[in-house]
C-alpha cells in the first residue's frame, strides 16, 4: 500500500477545513468500536453528523480489512455547531463513555486499533483537549492513558458501517439473522460496555449511556 506522504496528510486535512461548513467545527476522536462512539456522540445537542471511519495509520485509503495492518484507529469524525456545543465540551463528554484507563483497546475489542485517542485538527484543539484529560486524570486519580496525538488523515469507513446502530438491514451474526441496530445493541451488552464505563467513571459516567441491561 502507499504510504502517506507529508503532502497528501497536508491536502486531506485542507479539504476536509474546507468542506467543513460555515460556523461549524470538526472532531475526530477514537474510542473503540465506531459503532458505539457513533450511537453516544449523535445523541448530544449541537451535534451535527457523526462518521465512522479510520484515522492515524500510515496507509492511504484504508478499508475494514485494511485499517489495522495500516497502523489506524476506529474513530469518528464529529461534525458540530460550536455556538451549541465547544469543542472542549464534547472532549470531556466523549472521555466519559469510554474507559480511559484502558491501553490494550476497550471492552472486548483488543488491540491498538481499538484504543482511545483524541486526534486534533489544530494547536487550539489540542491545547483544549489536554485540558480535558487533565482535568479527567485529576477525577479519576491519575489512571487515564488516552493520548492527545497528531492531526491525521479521516478516512471515512464503508458505508455498511454508517449509522450501523440503527439500521434496519438484516445481517447473519451470533445473534442469529437480525437488523444491525439488533446485532449492535447485542454486541453492545455482550461486551459490557456501559457498565465498564460506569464502574470506571462512577456517577461523572455520561448520563446518555443505554441503562443497565436494555
Amino acid at each position: 500500500m502507499p504510504r502517506l506522504s507529508v503532502l497528501a496528510l497536508a491536502a486531506a486535512l485542507a479539504a476536509a477545513v474546507e468542506a467543513t461548513p460555515a460556523g461549524a467545527e470538526t472532531a475526530i476522536l477514537a474510542g473503540g468500536c465506531f459503532w458505539c462512539v457513533e450511537s453516544d456522540l449523535e445523541k448530544l445537542p449541537g451535534v451535527r453528523d457523526v462518521v465512522s471511519g479510520y484515522a492515524g495509520g500510515t496507509t492511504a485509503n484504508p478499508t475494514y480489512k485494511t485499517y489495522e495492518r495500516g497502523g489506524h484507529r476506529e474513530v469518528v469524525k464529529v461534525d458540530f455547531d460550536e455556538t451549541k456545543l465547544s469543542y472542549a465540551d464534547l472532549v470531556g463528554i466523549f472521555l466519559r463513555t469510554i474507559d480511559v484507563t484502558d491501553p490494550g483497546g476497550q471492552f472486548c475489542d483488543r488491540g491498538f486499533a481499538y484504543s482511545t485517542a483524541i486526534y486534533p485538527l489544530d494547536d487550539a484543539q489540542a491545547r483544549q483537549a489536554r485540558a480535558e484529560i487533565a482535568r479527567a486524570d485529576k477525577t479519576l486519580g491519575g489512571k487515564v492513558v488516552t493520548p492527545v496525538e497528531q492531526p491525521a488523515v479521516f478516512w471515512p469507513a464503508e458505508d455498511y458501517h454508517q449509522a450501523y446502530y440503527k439500521s434496519t438491514a438484516r445481517t447473519l451474526t451470533r445473534f442469529g439473522y437480525v437488523t444491525r441496530a439488533d446485532a449492535y445493541k447485542g454486541y453492545r451488552k455482550a461486551c459490557g460496555r456501559d457498565a465498564r464505563v460506569r464502574s470506571v467513571w462512577g456517577g461523572e459516567a455520561y448520563k446518555g449511556l443505554p441503562k443497565a441491561g436494555s
